[in-house]
């Protein structure tokens, strides 16, 4: 799929995505937070992306892909995640800090490009933070995974993917030792903060970060 949206315009599509997974659509204070911008920003974007068929915005509710821009947003992750593996696996970059150049590379990139990236990966089937790469035909394999939230205190768990991009994010998650594959337990849980033991290590994260993290249940 060609796009002729902007960058901002797509960076707004793959914003929408995310959030509608998280919460079945995306919201216009949630949006001012997940980009970054001011709120009367968003109102001349998201009429744009109305224009071309890709969201719906319902009043008092919020904003939501239609199945064209579905379609786009699963286009611009699938670049986006492969951006993120080509910096990690090649060009060595540091897993917590691919996210923001990726976002910059995946505007460049066309669908042949790509595909050359995913054969020379030799098709990675999940991005550094351990988030699914859409297939060429927009297929997205999911893994059987659950928020940390759900689980219960002193429960050991594996990390799955995390599910927010920002350097500050994952830099303070690398800090912890929390990424993909490490396993962890809860502590407990205070009124605003989650106390988790990573590699023997205790830290605490507060709830909304902890919202990021997804885990799976480790073999027995």
């Amino acid at each position: 799929m060609a796009s002729e949206l902007s960058y901002e315009a797509e960076e707004y599509v793959e914003a929408i995505y995310r959030l509608q997974k998280r919460s079945g659509v995306a919201k216009t204070k949630d949006l001012v937070k997940e980009l970054q911008v001011v709120p009367g920003s968003i109102t001349n974007t998201i009429e744009h992306l109305e224009r071309h068929g890709l969201v719906r915005h319902e009043p008092y509710r919020g904003v939501s892909l239609t199945v064209k821009g579905e379609k786009l947003a699963l286009d611009i992750l699938r670049r986006h995640r492969l951006a993120e593996r080509l910096l990690t696996d090649i060009l060595n970059a540091d897993w917590s800090e691919v996210h923001e150049s990726a976002c910059k590379l995946e505007h460049a990139l066309s669908r042949d490009v790509a595909a050359l990236i995913e054969k020379r990966l030799r098709y990675p089937k999940f991005c550094p933070h351990g988030n699914p790469i859409p297939a060429e035909n927009g297929a997205i394999e999911e893994e059987n995974c659950y928020p940390l939230m759900e689980i219960a205190t002193n429960e050991t768990v594996i990390v799955a993917k995390i599910t927010d991009g920002k350097r500050e994010t994952l830099a303070k998650f690398a800090s912890m030792g929390i990424k993909p594959g490490a396993p962890l337990h809860i502590v407990r849980r205070k009124a605003s903060t989650m106390v988790l033991c990573v590699a023997g290590k205790e830290g605490s994260l507060s709830y909304d970060d902890v919202s990021r993290i997804w885990i799976r249940r480790s073999k027995r």
